[in-house]
Order: C-alpha cells, then sequence, then structure tokens
C-alpha cells in the first residue's frame, strides 16, 4: 500500500468545511469541485460500493469511518441502483491497487464515472467524533478556501435537502416477476435498495414496484397479497402526500410491511412522531439488543430519524 494514491503532479488540494467553522484539508480524489450537503458517517468496514449507490445518501456527504476503503475494488454488478447517489465522498485513504477477481474499478475511477466529488487523507477519527458529540451538521468540500467566510458559512448553515423522496422514486411502475410465485407484493419505491427487491423475490415474491405516490385505487386494482413500504432519504415527516396515502392503506386489510423511511411514514400514518437523531445509524454492523431474550443481533441499518415510542398508540 502506498503512502500517497495520486503521484505529485495529480495532486490538488481539497477542503471539507462544517457549519460550524471547521475545516480539514486533505486532497481532492473523484471528480473535483464543490458539494455541499449534511455530513455523515457510516461504520461499514466492507460494502462501499453499496453504500454509494444507496438513495438513502442523497444529499449527503459520507465519511467512511475505515481507515481503508476501496481494497476490492468496484465493479457494474453490485450497485443498490442505477447511480450513486451520494453528494460527496469522504476517506482517510483509497486504495490504488484493489485486489479481488471480480474488480473493474478503483474508487477514483469509480467516483469520476459517477461524478461524485471526493476528499482523501483527511482525519477521519477525528470528524467522526465530533459529529458524535455536536450531531449531524452540513458542510461542503471545496477545492479553495471561500473569501468572504463568514457569508460561506451562512449559506452553508441555510442548507436543507429538499424533496428527497421525489427524487429518488421511479416514475412509473414496473413488474419483477418471481421465479415460483408464492405471492405478489406491491412495493412503495421511496428510494428503495436493489437487494431488498432481490429478497422478495428469493421468497417467491412477484413484486410491482410503484411510484411513492400511487393512488389507493391504483393498488386495489393489482389486488397485491401485501404491501412492501421501501428505504429512502431525508426526513419522513414531510412527506405529506405519501403519509395521506398510507393512512389509507392501513384501512385496507392488504398486510403492510416497512423497512426504514417506510417504517417511519407508517408509524405517522398511524399518529405516531418522528425525530431527528443526533447522528443516525449508518453501517452494516448495528447491534441491536432483543430485551426480552437478553440476545444482541448485528444489523445493517441506514437511517437519521426514529420514530418516538411514546406517541405510537399501544
Amino acid at each position: 500500500m502506498k503512502k500517497s494514491n495520486l503521484t505529485d503532479k495529480e495532486k490538488h488540494t481539497a477542503y471539507l468545511i462544517l457549519e460550524d467553522g471547521t475545516v480539514y484539508e486533505g486532497e481532492s480524489f473523484g471528480k473535483s469541485g464543490t458539494a455541499v450537503g449534511e455530513v455523515v458517517f457510516t461504520t461499514g468496514m466492507t460494502g462501499y460500493q453499496e453504500t454509494l449507490t444507496d438513495p438513502s445518501f442523497f444529499g449527503q456527504l459520507v465519511a467512511q469511518t475505515f481507515p481503508l476503503v476501496g481494497n476490492y475494488g468496484l465493479n457494474d454488478y453490485d450497485n443498490e441502483s442505477d447511480k450513486a447517489w451520494v453528494k460527496g465522498y469522504i476517506v482517510r485513504e483509497w486504495c490504488e491497487e484493489p485486489s479481488n477477481f471480480r474488480s473493474q474499478h478503483t474508487m477514483d475511477q469509480y467516483l469520476k464515472n459517477n461524478n461524485i466529488i471526493g476528499i482523501c487523507g483527511i482525519d477521519t477519527r477525528a470528524l467522526t467524533k465530533k459529529i458524535r458529540e455536536h450531531g449531524v451538521m452540513n458542510g461542503a468540500i471545496v477545492a479553495d478556501l471561500p473569501g468572504d467566510r463568514d457569508a460561506f458559512l451562512k449559506e452553508l448553515k441555510s442548507f436543507a435537502i429538499k424533496d428527497a423522496v421525489k427524487s429518488v422514486s421511479c416514475s412509473e411502475k414496473a413488474f419483477y416477476p418471481a421465479a415460483n410465485e408464492k405471492f405478489h407484493v406491491v412495493l412503495y419505491d421511496y428510494g428503495y435498495k436493489k437487494s431488498i427487491l432481490q429478497c422478495l423475490l428469493d421468497r417467491g415474491c412477484s413484486v410491482t414496484l410503484v411510484p411513492y405516490n400511487t393512488p389507493l385505487a391504483e393498488i386495489y386494482k393489482m389486488d397485491p397479497d401485501g404491501i412492501m413500504l421501501s428505504n429512502g432519504p431525508g426526513d419522513p415527516a414531510v412527506n405529506k402526500e405519501a403519509i395521506a396515502i398510507l393512512k389509507e392503506l392501513t384501512g385496507s386489510g392488504i398486510p403492510i410491511f416497512g423497512i426504514c423511511l417506510g417504517h417511519q411514514l407508517l408509524a405517522l400514518a398511524n399518529g405516531a412522531k418522528t425525530e431527528k437523531l443526533k447522528y443516525g445509524h449508518r453501517g452494516a454492523n448495528q447491534p441491536v439488543m432483543d430485551k426480552s431474550k437478553n440476545q444482541v443481533f448485528i444489523t445493517s441499518q441506514n437511517h437519521g430519524y426514529a420514530v418516538v415510542g411514546d406517541t405510537l398508540d399501544q
């Protein structure tokens, strides 16, 4: 492993600026330019390609806590969606010479191919500790420090992720048949991951993928055995149209299952409230305890909001 991924000729300084004025100096990799978004961290030691292509990261600058990223390369087959959705990518170090028989791209190549702005060489441990202590905040990856710092920080603080679900959802329905169909499931697309679709197909569920705002009348026409509410990005409470549809669906008698954002929207449709977490849960190694059995499970999670349990009708 080389100390630096780029030759001196290729190196370009880049900066990560947080809304509180903190500046981290590093090197640009991937596409060069400016990226503004919500800075979050994910703790997975693997799965970086799945992270880059997960629609739930829409509008976010994603920092990897694991210090070396890209060691097994990237390919054209393990994407969770048809494009990379992260606004920017933050790593300590990326591997220039990945080792895996399925590898087709280096991290730098992949980011450039997908127009993702990245920064490497910063202290991601210090960044993670800051977010843990002070909470998620807005940030920007830039090639040059701003001339008017105060004006820049004011604009940075005002940034907000808008139209997240609308931006990532499909525009029309699509049908995916299971090899041995046992059930037919409608999958509401709030930013679904392909692995969720594949899990349903593997269990004998043919799937009709529908846009986030598909009305109840359309669902009745399909006569599904169940409804799956997908994961997705952003604040669940702003999705008024989707919540109104789910209020109707809960009285339809059709079994409904929600995961991540879908779970939060279902709770909101049933009168509960959601809250923004201080720094969220993101990674493939999140421990969850089943208190009734005193047993811990290691789970994969990616969410910045949670349902307030006390607000749900018991």
